[in-house]
């Protein structure tokens, strides 16, 4: 069992998101505060073509989003609560388990831990068309009423049964992800990494919300996890074994990946058969497709014959890298 301080929330205040990228905005153009605000005339002109103003564009848009967007921004007004008798090892642990809802906890811890996270994993709702929670209104003042009513939960999240013929299928889960992912963005130090798992259903859209999000410049991959190794003879067409993992970086030119390190069954496919004083190896194909022109001549081997590529591939090296190769013993 991990020991960890337990938190949970009351009433409070945090950190202005709004504010703070304002005040961002205004130490890289100072030029275009006047009075204490913002000259966006002055800001376009700066920024010269970078700026669409065409009617048509590419972008991903849903209803809610402006005002997803704005529950990013809004500050909350509650803070942590300790619980020590739900802890352990209160006074020594360097762990935080924080219980509440994921939107206000972000905002709440926002302000001590922007830009110092190295890695943050998201395992969402997938909105597979059953029940999730999530609140659709944080100013509400019936939050009491809805309790009372058994419309939320203990934590006062509205239930929310999302199924496919609802009209805002998409929409619903788009809205409670933007504004979550918005906040995990400003965590991120200039070299960390955010995983979020995801299956079909939202695969599509999450990544273009994280495109918008991070930045298309900052998209890592898109990793397939096997979750399922035996198939669902139940599915009519395809028996689905498999979800998916996006990965984004904060800045993806600081991100320095660290490899597995080598298996000794991987390592067993090395031998030295001609004693090579450089160490173990083993063979790999010259040839490589689809076909580079520059790349395909006549290589003469051995015994005297000479071979070309096989159709529709050249050889991996040009031809004056291959004869280094051949002079360095490594063909």
């Amino acid at each position: 069992m991990t020991k960890d301080r337990s938190f949970k929330p009351m009433e409070g205040t945090s950190s202005n998101l709004t504010a703070e990228n304002i005040n961002q905005l205004k130490t890289l153009f100072p030029e275009v505060v006047t009075e204490g605000k913002i000259d966006f005339d002055v800001l376009k002109t700066i920024l010269g073509e970078e700026v669409d103003e065409s009617e048509e564009k590419y972008k991903f848009t849903w209803h809610g989003k402006l005002a997803s967007m704005q529950t990013a921004q809004q500050p909350t007004m509650k803070t942590l609560l300790p619980h020590k008798q739900s802890s352990l090892d209160w006074e020594n642990t360097g762990n935080i388990y924080i219980e509440g809802d994921n939107l206000e906890a972000l905002k709440i811890i926002q302000k001590s831990y922007a830009h110092k996270v190295k890695v943050i994993y998201i395992d969402p709702p997938y909105n597979t068309g059953k029940d999730f929670v999530y609140h659709d209104d944080f100013s509400t003042d019936t939050d009491s009423y809805l309790a009372e009513t058994n419309q939320t939960d203990s934590l006062g999240s509205h239930y929310a049964t999302n199924t496919e013929s609802n009209g805002k299928f998409h929409t619903d889960w788009l809205n409670m992800m933007y504004s979550r992912l918005k906040l995990a963005q400003t965590f991120l130090r200039d070299d960390g990494v955010i995983f979020v798992s995801i299956d079909d259903s939202e695969q599509a859209n999450l990544k273009k919300m994280m495109d918008e999000i991070f930045g298309e410049q900052n998209f890592l991959a898109q990793v397939i996890w096997e979750r399922a190794y035996s198939p669902v003879n139940l599915k009519k067409n395809f028996s689905i074994s498999h979800d998916y993992i996006l990965v984004y970086a904060r800045n993806a030119q600081d991100v320095v990946g660290n490899g597995l390190p080598r298996s000794g069954e991987a390592d067993s496919r090395y031998n030295n058969p001609d004693h090579d004083e450089r160490g173990v190896w083993t063979s790999a194909d010259l040839s490589v497709g689809p076909a580079v022109e520059s790349n395909v001549y006549p290589i003469t081997l051995p015994s005297g014959r000479s071979v070309l590529p096989p159709n529709g591939y050249s050889w991996r090296l040009s031809k004056p890298r291959f004869n280094q190769f051949v002079d360095d013993n490594r063909i």
